[in-house]
């Protein structure tokens, strides 16, 4: 029974990462920046990683990466969001893993953040063969600050209220 439970946590955090990522599609940004996002979808991730597990976390961004791409049918920019993630997923393990002393949810969303936009630009000057995509990134990591501070706040409130629960606990 506990693993049944266990596996409806994991299916509620894609959808509600998959809710979350077409939300915030429709949200206008004041500053016209390609691949610029708020990364609402990027708290399932980490909530997943801090009261799932690192397994759990990854694959669930794998998951959501993948149905946002089909549920949006943004085709084209699955690569440069799904690159992305990968480069924040990781990041964001590996500074819960080794750093977890010194960091909060909001320092770990920071990591995520950053690596989320250079894992972006890598992917689009693979791509679109142009060394000039680089002087995007400044305006990527200057937005991320604020969208990863917001993300990682809402991540630990939502992480602390969901680890009450016997099933799922806090990894801190």
């Amino acid at each position: 029974m506990k693993e049944t439970k266990r596996l409806l946590f994991i299916s509620l955090l894609v959808a509600l990462g998959i809710v979350l990522g077409t939300f915030e599609s429709q949200i206008p940004l004041p500053i016209p920046v390609p691949g610029a996002k708020l990364g609402l979808s990027n708290m399932v991730v980490l909530v997943a990683i801090y009261t799932l597990g690192y397994r759990e976390g990854f694959l669930i961004m794998i998951f959501k990466s993948i149905m946002l791409m089909l549920v949006t049918g943004a085709v084209s920019a699955f690569i440069f969001s799904a690159n992305g993630a990968l480069f924040s997923s990781v990041a964001m393990i590996l500074s819960h893993k080794y750093l977890r002393k010194y960091l909060s949810p909001i320092g770990v969303s920071e990591i995520g953040s950053a690596f989320h936009n250079f894992g972006q630009i890598v992917a689009a000057i693979f791509i679109l063969k142009s060394k000039t995509l680089i002087s995007y990134l400044p305006y990527l990591l200057l937005m991320g600050i604020f969208t990863g501070y917001f993300v990682g706040l809402a991540s630990y409130y939502i992480s602390k209220n969901v680890s009450k629960h016997k099933e799922i606990r806090w990894r801190n």
